[in-house]
């Protein structure tokens, strides 16, 4: 493999003026083609080399970023262009400081760029999802989840269905941590999106997988305590 550099220190933030940080030594995986490998190599080059790399770099994120703030401006409410153009901005250099901490994560599967543009995707949705729940409260209250299914075909499966409803709202106020709690009605039945919820709970998105994954664990647990399970009436429920 070819030694490439990779980035290392905290995140640096460019607007406000900062260059990402100096790097380390890694690798380029073998088989990458030769635009990335030199992409690669701009970016752990001199430091004119290097500052050129990195304004193409952030251009190209810009652009990604703002194919998908236009792509899902209508979710947000009174965005106009400028607010377009800023949330882009903010997706790009959230981005392009992301690709440079994690050169090293690059295994050469896809062109670089390919590789690049997703994190501007990613953070431009992130960004779209956190304006778009700005000032609203966050739905958390399990009394929220509505109390009745869908009427089934049935009395008799409506009934089963009313029971399994019953029984998991219970077992949410009895079984789970308040934390618990919090993130599974947030996340899985309000539908509250994880990076909106990590922001207003000033944590991070791992942290409430692990909660809401416990959360079923324990959600299960408790009802298999009962003689039921969700897995088995959802099976029933499609046949």
């Amino acid at each position: 493999m070819t030694r490439v550099e990779s980035p290392t220190g905290h995140r640096d933030s460019l607007r406000s003026g900062g260059m990402p940080p100096q790097v380390e030594s890694i690798e380029i995986p073998i088989g990458t083609d030769p635009v990335s490998r030199r992409w690669l190599k701009r970016l752990r080059g001199a430091s004119g080399e290097r500052d050129a790399a990195i304004a193409e770099l952030h251009s190209l994120l810009l652009r990604g970023a703002l194919f998908e703030v236009r792509r899902r401006a209508a979710t947000l409410p009174a965005v106009d262009g400028r607010d377009v153009e800023d949330l882009a901005e903010q997706a790009a250099d959230d981005a392009l400081v992301a690709i440079l901490r994690k050169l090293e994560d690059f295994r050469g599967e896809s062109r670089f760029t390919t590789w690049a543009y997703k994190f501007a995707l990613y953070e431009a949705g992130a960004l779209v999802r956190k304006r778009a729940w700005r000032g609203r409260e966050l739905p958390i209250d399990a009394e929220e989840w509505p109390q009745m299914a869908e009427r089934g075909p049935a009395p008799q499966r409506e009934a089963e269905t009313n029971a399994m409803l019953g029984a998991i709202r219970e077992e949410i106020e009895s079984a789970l941590s308040p934390h618990q709690r919090e993130v599974l009605v947030a996340l899985a039945l309000n539908e509250v999106p994880i990076d909106v919820l990590a922001e207003r709970l000033n944590t991070t998105r791992g942290a409430l997988y692990k909660a809401l994954h416990d959360a079923r664990r324990r959600l299960r647990s408790a009802l298999a305590e009962r003689g039921m399970s969700v897995e088995n009436h959802q099976a029933e429920e499609a046949e």
